[in-house]
């Protein structure tokens, strides 16, 4: 049985959703084999690169620190040299083209679907890579059942050869929530919403910026979470109205009190490979408005209230109706926890490991 090494490269990069769902699968496969150790699995190890950082504390599966490059070119030339004898496991979307055996979880299709929300270099690089790691994974994982039609729509693999894993979402629960981050930024709980700051076109931002200028919204509050700032959102022609507040980059205790304050958490994309913030809000007992592109439904399910991408009435009026009515909120929000709370990573963690057990044979 080969030994199971994880591709750590993301721990040396930006705190993404995608490493998110790496982070906490490698922790759920730990806490199984820690919790039900058997003698007919692999052995298992976590492969990083030297300048990872932020890396968890495992106890069944070790770490291992290999090589001298960095990023990509660790990625593509020594990672695949110092695991060509084991099962490379790959998280997040990419993988080394070289790598003997690998499997690689690819969460959608986005350069293919909405190649304008990312730069030239970026996107020639994924689509060149993609279809390749596709070819020669044993297998792709994927996180929606959209995301695989997608996958296979645009010849990265055949639908024989991709499994899906839907992510969990209970992670946010492990941190005690953060009050003060709720008076630091100036908010009145049940009268703000929560959304992305991202200025990618696919997230589709601007839409809220159209509903929050409307006088009806003059008294709440956009909250954008993230790295972007108003000059960035200036600089993609969307300017910010005066009652956007940009809470930058924040903790998960930070996030959970913005969410069990918040009266909405907003997800207008125009497409998704999951939708992984609006279950997070929803499993917290914060109601979902999003859209109906991608794998959006799929994620959310009859948990969420749902509006069209491009219609800011609907929009407006599904956010307004959450804000003023304090039953209406408890509503959405108690079918939408009941909704997110079947999701979480110890069942998706305990697939995986059943099929990296098979893989590994």
């Amino acid at each position: 049985m080969r030994r199971v090494s994880f591709n750590g490269k993301f721990f040396s990069g930006a705190r993404t959703g995608v490493y998110r769902v790496a982070l906490e699968l490698i922790r759920g496969v730990d806490e199984v084999i820690t919790a039900e150790p058997r003698g007919d699995r692999p052995e298992f190890n976590l492969v990083h690169p030297r300048d990872a950082r932020d890396m968890p504390e495992l106890n069944g599966i070790p770490r291992r620190e290999a090589g001298v490059l960095t990023w990509q070119p660790w990625e593509q030339l020594e990672l695949p040299w110092r695991c060509r004898d084991d099962l490379l496991v790959n998280l997040c979307n990419l993988a080394p083209l070289a790598a003997p055996r690998s499997i690689t979880m690819i969460h959608d299709a986005q350069v293919f679907l909405s190649p304008q929300s990312y730069s030239p270099a970026f996107r020639t690089w994924y689509q060149f890579a993609l279809p390749q790691i596709g070819a020669r994974s044993q297998f792709i994982l994927t996180v929606s059942e959209y995301s695989k039609a997608m996958l296979v729509r645009f010849g990265i693999a055949e639908p024989d050869r991709i499994r899906v894993l839907h992510n969990g979402v209970d992670h946010l629960a492990r941190a005690p929530a953060d009050p003060h981050v709720v008076a630091r930024l100036g908010l009145e709980p049940g009268r703000f919403v929560v959304a992305l700051a991202n200025t990618q076109k696919h997230k589709n931002i601007a839409r809220l910026f159209e509903v929050f200028r409307r006088p009806d919204f003059a008294k709440a509050q956009l909250v954008l979470v993230g790295a972007a700032q108003p000059s960035d959102f200036d600089a993609a022609g969307w300017a910010p109205p005066a009652n956007v507040t940009f809470a930058g980059r924040v903790s998960d205790a930070e996030l959970r009190a913005l969410f069990e304050s918040a009266a909405a958490m907003a997800l207008p994309s125009t497409t998704e490979g999951f939708g992984l913030p609006p279950v997070e809000a929803m499993y917290l007992g914060c109601p979902a408005v999003v859209s109906t592109a991608g794998a959006i439904p799929e994620a959310c399910g009859d948990g969420a209230l749902y509006a069209d991408t491009e219609d800011t009435e609907a929009w407006a009026q599904a956010l307004l109706q959450l804000i003023e009515d304090p039953a209406a909120r408890a509503e959405a929000a108690a079918r939408g926890q009941a909704h997110a709370r079947q999701k979480t990573w110890r069942r998706s963690s305990a697939q995986l490991l059943d099929w990296l057990v098979e893989a590994a044979a």
